[in-house]
């Protein structure tokens, strides 16, 4: 602030420097002075729109919600052919809480810039935390243009990364039968959304037609090599681990998918020293050392080793250590400090929004490996009543043990999944 008021006493007529300036301010929540000066923006050229979104971006903070839309009126008016300006004004109508307008606002844009980035990001954010006006503006979009391929795959991007498999697999179906798109990535995407349910043969079909269009991609392989070993052919989970190591050395993923295929044919040290080689590679994320845990103290009888990689992830420092990614809370609990663990999970569960049960996935595995069943029962419901249909992860997955494995014996559990059968797509 003391330089950009030095900056204006030197260069009063600057339209940069008044709207650092105006902006640092509203930042500062000095919106009396960022008037005064989105206010002397105008004066200094009334045909931009910075400064009519900057003062709509103040009256709604001062709860003027119609002056703030006859001001984004009028932004909007300077320039309507630029896509850009309907990014700017969904940013402040999602301040105004109008998400629906926001989010018809992005739409809007990608219409007329179908690269706008801005909006393709702003948009998929809003998935994540709007998911409902994400969807009905995409819906409202796709009927209104049936025939741009942009809407329906972003529409099953955001229902795949809110786990409602079914949905992103009927818009990526539709893609390629009405030939909108023709990539392999939606090959790649429907075998994951297949595999998340439980449709191995058929996962296994489209990534291998989408390795047939292109060889040098990673990820591909790691998926096959996934569902491989989940349907028990592991030296051929070996094989596709191997190729995706090929294409990149480097790549995380592939590093950790080597080592679970090498567990697969019971070659565990080689397992451990993968793992070890991904900790190295990244080490901000904690998975690799949960996973070289786990192997150290099943398979190779080293659980002091074990329990240093435990208290290693509890001493991380994550910006995101109140979300269960973090894995510190399940550390926590293999190293027998119950009570703190305990109120790790339960501070997520009551403090972080679940939009599409994967935080209450987290408290099911967390419950059933600390032996708390009905808890563990409690957060399953709510996960699969939030839609949560990752069908592997509830039925198969046995990677590590951060999982549900423990209560795949229990009839509730079993019948608490049969009632869920319509989300997996499952008759």
């Amino acid at each position: 602030m003391t330089d950009l008021k030095a900056a204006a006493l030197l260069a009063p007529d600057s339209y940069s420097v008044i709207y650092q300036l105006a902006n640092t301010e509203y930042t500062l929540e000095n919106y009396s002075d960022a008037k005064t000066d989105f206010s002397r923006l105008q004066r200094l050229n009334n045909r931009t729109p910075e400064p009519y979104i900057g003062l709509a971006r103040i009256a709604v903070k001062e709860n003027n919600l119609g002056t703030a839309n006859e001001l984004l009126a009028q932004a909007v008016n300077i320039d309507p052919n630029n896509a850009d300006i309907y990014v700017r004004r969904a940013s402040v109508r999602g301040l105004m809480g109008d998400h629906n307008g926001a989010v018809d606002d992005l739409i809007l844009a990608l219409s007329s810039d179908n690269k706008n980035q801005r909006a393709m990001q702003e948009l998929v954010e809003y998935g994540n935390t709007n998911y409902p006006a994400a969807m009905a503006g995409l819906t409202n979009a796709i009927t209104q243009a049936p025939q741009v391929g942009m809407f329906r795959y972003l529409r099953a991007g955001i229902a795949q990364a809110h786990y409602h498999y079914l949905a992103a697999i009927e818009d990526y179906k539709t893609i390629l039968d009405q030939k909108l798109y023709n990539y392999h990535g939606i090959y790649a995407s429907i075998a994951e959304c297949q595999f998340a349910l439980g449709q191995y043969d058929e996962a296994l079909s489209n990534i291998d037609y989408a390795l047939g269009m292109i060889r040098d991609n990673a990820s591909y392989f790691c998926l096959r090599s996934q569902i491989l070993r989940t349907v028990g052919r592991n030296d051929e989970a070996v094989k596709a681990a191997a190729d995706a190591l090929a294409v990149d050395r480097q790549s995380c993923d592939a590093l950790v998918e080597m080592a679970l295929a090498y567990i697969g044919i019971q070659n565990y040290e080689e397992a451990s020293n993968l793992l070890g080689e991904a900790m190295l590679t990244n080490a901000e994320e904690a998975r690799y050392p949960m996973l070289r845990a786990w192997v150290m103290e099943k398979f190779l009888n080293k659980a002091s080793a074990a329990q240093q990689l435990y208290r290693n992830v509890t001493e991380m420092d994550h910006y995101y250590i109140d979300n269960p990614r973090s894995l510190k809370g399940f550390a926590l609990l293999f190293l027998g400090e119950t009570e703190q663990a305990t109120r790790w999970m339960e501070n997520i569960l009551k403090t972080v929004k679940d939009y599409d049960g994967l935080i209450h996935y987290y408290g099911a595995c967390f419950y059933a490996q600390a032996d708390k069943w009905e808890k563990a029962m409690d957060c399953a419901a709510k996960a699969l009543d939030l839609g949560y249909a990752n069908y592997y992860q509830w039925d198969k997955l046995n990677d590590g043990r951060i999982t549900v494995a423990p209560l795949r014996d229990d009839l509730k559990f079993l019948n608490l999944l049969s009632r869920h059968n319509s989300i997996f797509g499952i008759k």
